[in-house]
């Protein structure tokens, strides 16, 4: 009994002194790694931020990949991949009687040129501003602060281009409503295809040589220089509500924001002048093209969301695609 007493304490004296050993072992070997540089922490944090930047990279591939998407239905259109419905109509009809125009108030090079000219012009100054001046921060695998909030914004915007203008060319295609000079066109008059009054025409006898010009005057509903013309213009206007904050602005924002969708109302309403579009089209256009642009900037770009302080937000944040409306910081 005495021995086996004895020999207790001092067991537990070497377990001690073991686990002593080891501990002095393991804080030597930390410390040589942090002097070597290849500590576990030193190891850790690089393999982390390579880790992060892969998985932004692979969003903005995502984001990418959305916009290619979104803009299939247009780029089917206008390559010609598709060909619109071929509806006929009622002998006797004046709405497609009207006379061909060749030369257009606005036409598509304009209309494509100032809208993304003007409103990306436009996002773009004012983004270089805000990082200029109001020290705006960056969550995203591009550094560069100016690069990250233009990304966000423009890519919103060109984003809001591709649905409207697909959901437009998606409504040509299927529709098929004729223009009205879609006679003037085709070479034909009531009287030529000796038609009965009010009696149903199915099959058009076309005399316009040129397949484009044909399949063109099948396209009215609805406009797409209308639905184009609004949404890039009121989507400014709601840039500038947002991000022109100046005092002296009190007046001049709203002017500013009155003569962008008079620009839009005036380049619908022209088509209807040049006998492009029904007034039902310009106005489908209108709706569409607002509708559009609400969405995409209450919705898709933070322009509307509250910007959090760097300092507050936590390190360990989840991820967010650049063009979420959750991340609310350049």
């Amino acid at each position: 009994m005495q021995k086996l007493n004895s020999t207790g304490p001092h067991g537990h004296t070497l377990e001690r002194d073991a686990e002593l050993q080891l501990r002095l072992a393991d804080s030597a070997g930390a410390g040589e790694g942090k002097e070597n540089g290849a500590g576990k922490h030193f190891l850790s944090q690089p393999e982390e931020d390579s880790s992060l930047c892969t998985k932004r990279k692979m969003l903005v591939g995502l984001d990418v990949l959305c916009l290619c998407v979104a803009s299939i239905p247009f780029f089917a259109c206008e390559l010609k991949a598709v060909t619109p419905y071929r509806r006929g109509f009622f002998c006797g009809d004046s709405s497609i009687t009207y006379p061909y125009v060749e030369r257009e108030a606005i036409p598509d090079d304009l209309l494509i040129a100032g809208g993304i000219a003007i409103t990306g012009l436009a996002i773009a100054l004012g983004e270089c501003y805000r990082v200029r001046f109001r020290v705006v921060h960056s969550r995203a695998f591009v550094r560069n602060r100016y690069v990250s909030c233009l990304y966000k914004e423009l890519g919103s915007f060109l984003f809001g281009c591709c649905v409207g203008q697909s959901l437009t060319n998606m409504a040509k295609l299927s529709v098929g409503r004729l223009r009205p000079n879609f006679l003037s066109v085709c070479n034909i008059t009531y009287a030529s295809i000796n038609c009965a009054l009010g009696s149903y025409v199915s099959q058009v006898p076309c005399r316009q040589p040129n397949r484009k010009m044909e399949e063109e005057a099948r396209k009215s509903f609805f406009s797409g220089h209308a639905s184009f013309a609004m949404y890039t213009m009121l989507y400014l206007a709601f840039y500038l509500q947002a991000r022109l904050s100046w005092r002296g602005a009190r007046l001049l924002r709203p002017l500013i924001q009155f003569l962008l969708v008079m620009i839009a109302i005036y380049t619908g309403l022209s088509r209807i002048s040049d006998y492009r579009h029904h007034p039902t089209d310009v106005l489908t256009g209108f709706i569409q093209g607002g509708l559009t642009a609400y969405w995409v900037a209450f919705y898709i770009s933070s322009m509307f969301k509250p910007c959090a302080r760097p300092d507050l937000s936590p390190p360990s944040m989840s991820l967010e695609s650049p063009l979420s409306s959750q991340q609310t910081v350049c």
